[in-house]
């Protein structure tokens, strides 16, 4: 067994849904750095498009598939077109999700059903959608974004994100049991607090970050960086004994919880 391009990824195809946003634009860097090509997917086309030229000029083959994931019609749809254009899918790397803070005793409906639509839903949905062609070809690799309060309550208004995203961990299991017949192996990777825009505001916030890290034993919060190694591990040839796992990108914070 050679094991020097255990992790290479030439002539694999990789959707990665949500691929422009901070996350997902790291892995689909990573994962066209080592060969893969990308099918950029989100609700934004225009920064699906920039994301795909970008990635082009660095010298990957790259795409731009626009479409929202919690609508079933969209997510074949996206799917559909990649295999259209590129033959094939042989990863899906789903980092959608959504988020509104807000004490249980006054969350709305609406808040709940699109927390849940867009992160479990739209999981579940895209999930189906690639396994298909996945499941006619005999192989394939399905990772989800999930997050370390899949497995910890905190004392927030996080009632419709944790349970999404504890359901985010069950289905990674239940399709992985599943899909095993048809060798589609199917994991997460749960980050904890993780340097993004969109928590900037919270990191400027002494108190807030002091005690953040200090419930981290590593001391600092996850970088986007720190979750393109597990995608990598997910998406090659690394991982074909690996399935049904959630992989705690988390400093070892749930390790002392």
């Amino acid at each position: 067994m050679n094991y020097g391009k255990i992790f290479r990824l030439d002539g694999k195809v990789a959707l990665v849904v949500g691929g422009y946003g901070a996350i997902g634009s790291e892995i689909c860097r990573g994962l066209g750095q080592y060969g893969a090509t990308l099918a950029v997917s989100g609700r934004d086309g225009s920064k699906a498009k920039a994301l795909a030229q970008e990635l082009e000029a660095s010298g990957s083959r790259a795409g731009a598939f626009p479409g929202d994931i919690s609508k079933g019609a969209d997510a074949s749809r996206i799917v559909q077109e990649v295999v259209s254009r590129f033959g094939k899918i042989d990863i899906m790397i789903n980092c959608t999700g959504a988020h509104v803070d807000a004490p249980a005793e006054e969350l709305k409906e609406e808040d709940w059903d699109n927390v849940l639509g867009v992160t479990l839903k739209g999981a579940f949905l895209i999930a189906q959608a690639a396994g298909r062609p996945m499941i006619a070809q005999g192989r394939g690799k399905i990772i989800t974004i999930s997050s370390v309060r899949s497995l910890i309550a905190i004392r927030r208004g996080y009632a419709a994100y944790t349970s999404a995203k504890g359901g985010v961990n069950m289905l990674t299991k239940q399709l992985a049991t599943e899909w095993a017949k048809y060798r589609i192996n199917v994991n997460a990777i749960a980050p904890t607090f993780t340097r993004t825009a969109s928590v900037a505001q919270y990191l400027e916030n002494k108190e807030f970050r002091d005690a953040l890290v200090n419930r981290i034993p590593l001391a600092r919060v996850a970088e986007t960086e720190d979750l393109v190694g597990a995608a990598l591990f997910f998406s090659s040839s690394a991982s074909d004994f690996v399935t049904g796992q959630i992989l705690f990108v988390d400093g070892g914070l749930t390790a002392c919880q």
